[in-house]
């Protein structure tokens, strides 16, 4: 009976594990037949120092220099200006069999030399033909002949959840096999407006940057760019831009040298559930105008703020970062057809989109500092005065009032000293407030415990604010 009992424990155990082999993926041929299309890319840097010849490549800026002037002595041949070379490394791919690579921008950025080192160990010295640090892409180039080259997947067919392998130089190591799976598409990060990154759990770290990210097709479907870290190494977050993207991108750089953007000329914010309810929308969607650029397109095709842009050329807007990305790969001049929603009925408004020139940045916040003790708040915890004729005419204001103290309820809901209140919205009606009376029959309509968006405008921008709870009294 014993002897049974192993048998039967042996022949069930087998299958099993053979099923778990089986289950996973062999990335074998993937690697073997992909890893020929990608490249390492090294870079040097030239920093000119200072007077002390030290044996460390640290130039006059950095905070560790005056350590180290004080401490390490001189150097023979002293008082001579010295050169050093800021060495640095990361990843590519073959696009075609000429000699085209792409990479990241912040791989070659500020290099006097790029070199690539492809799998039969031949090196190049590359020319770079353009790059765009809005994308984090760059197109390089070597003068090379029938080179193998990568192929490119169809973005549409990405799915989260799915095995993506990427192949690079992670710390210099040639060729290295990392793998995962698609852990969300369309992310969204801190100062990338133009990228709908995919974020994965493959291991990427430091000369990873620039290889590509293939499915198991062996097509790519991104190019590892960044990774999220406390540590500075890899931690399980990983993000890579599409494909699609980075080829759009490339077009430009190849044609051009540079990446021409569309733009509108507004100020966007995110349609949350509260302020979907207060504009009278079936559902949070659609990214809302809080502000226009004056003399922009926007403002000259007719669109004003409170609008909430639903569709951009008939791409439906489900988050307001889908926007920057759509009317940022638009040709600057193209008449695009937006649609709205205003005061609760949608419209359509074409606009000649315009062109990113520079850099944007964000206006510095302002307040009075003022916060008086003795006055009273509304039903919304706020303490208001009316705006002054000098204060109007210096901000440009014919309407609104002064946020003076935020307490209770509303300090919920980052309202602040110094904001001014210049409308309400409720169900799609806007109204414009002028005296602290007014604000406070408007806020009497309300129910106790309802919801109320406020358009506040802070320093030179505008944004709407909801708060919730409205008190009783």
């Amino acid at each position: 009976m014993k002897r049974l009992l192993v048998l039967w424990s042996f022949f069930v155990c087998i299958p099993l594990a053979s099923a778990q082999v089986q289950g996973l993926p062999d990335f074998t041929e993937l690697a073997e037949k992909q890893g020929q299309a990608v490249v390492n890319i090294s870079t040097t840097q030239v920093i000119k120092g200072g007077n002390q010849m030290m044996p460390f490549p640290f130039d006059e800026n950095d905070p560790e220099f005056e350590f180290f002037k004080r401490f390490i002595p001189k150097m023979p041949g002293g008082g001579k200006p010295r050169e050093f070379e800021n060495k640095s490394l990361g990843s590519g791919f073959i696009i075609s069999n000429d000699g085209y690579i792409m990479t990241n921008a912040h791989v070659i950025a500020g290099a006097d030399q790029v070199t690539v080192r492809l799998i039969d160990k031949r090196e190049f010295k590359a020319k770079v033909i353009g790059a765009d640090k809005r994308t984090d892409v760059a197109l390089i180039k070597i003068e090379a002949s029938s080179l193998p080259v990568v192929r490119l997947a169809n973005m549409a067919n990405l799915k989260v959840g799915e095995w993506v392998v990427a192949i690079g130089s992670p710390f210099g190591f040639d060729n290295s096999v990392t793998a995962g799976i698609v852990s969300a598409k369309g992310r969204s990060l801190p100062q990338e407006n133009y990228v709908p990154f995919i974020q994965t759990d493959v291991a990427i770290n430091p000369g990873n940057s620039g290889g590509p990210l293939f499915n198991m097709r062996g097509e790519v479907v991104g190019i590892n760019s960044q990774i999220y870290s406390r540590s500075g190494g890899y931690m399980g977050v990983s993000f890579a831009i599409p494909i699609d993207v980075a080829m759009e991108v490339q077009n430009q750089l190849r044609a051009a040298g540079k990446v021409s953007r569309g733009r509108l000329g507004v100020v966007i914010q995110e349609v949350n559930k509260e302020l979907a309810d207060s504009l009278g929308l079936a559902k949070p969607m659609g990214a809302v105008v809080n502000a226009l650029e004056k003399g922009g397109p926007a403002e000259k095709a007719g669109l004003e703020p409170g609008d909430v842009i639903l569709k951009f050329d008939g791409k439906v807007i489900n988050s307001s970062a889908d926007l920057p990305r759509m009317v940022g790969m638009t040709k600057p001049g193209t008449r695009s057809v937006v649609q709205i929603w205003r005061r609760g009925v949608t419209k359509e408004i074409t606009i000649t989109v315009g062109e990113v020139t520079e850099e944007r940045i964000a206006a510095a916040q302002q307040g009075s500092g003022k916060k008086p003790a003795e006055q009273a708040s509304n039903r919304l915890g706020l303490v208001v005065s009316e705006l002054s004729a000098e204060q109007r005419r210096d901000l440009k204001l014919t309407s609104g009032l002064l946020i003076e103290d935020v307490r209770s309820t509303a300090a919920r809901a980052d309202l602040r000293a110094g904001d001014i209140v210049i409308a309400v919205i409720s169900r799609g009606a806007t109204t414009e407030v002028n005296t602290a009376d007014q604000f406070n029959k408007i806020l009497a309509q309300f129910a106790k415990g309802s919801s109320v968006t406020l358009l506040i405008r802070r320093g030179e921008m505008q944004t709407f604010v909801t708060v919730k709870g409205l008190n009783g009294d």
